[in-house]
């Protein structure tokens, strides 16, 4: 019961800090959603804190890449 507490808690806080991009630029979105997705799979991989930053930091090195235009 704590666990499913706990998840439902982090995904509303996860949910409210998304509706902070509305004011965002597009690549500023795409590493804030990188570093989410990064932090997450991180997570899931090696199941603790360095893991889940690594990933977080990774992916929004990569989300901020994603539709750069190169001159």
């Amino acid at each position: 019961m704590k666990s499913m507490i706990t998840k439902t808690v982090a995904l509303i806080a996860v949910a409210a800090s998304l509706s902070a991009c509305a004011g965002m630029t597009t690549s500023q979105r795409n590493t804030a959603t990188g570093a989410v997705l990064g932090g997450v799979a991180g997570n899931l991989i090696g199941g603790d804190t360095g893991s889940t930053l690594g990933g977080a930091a990774l992916g929004g090195v990569i989300g901020s890449q994603v539709h750069r235009r190169h001159r």
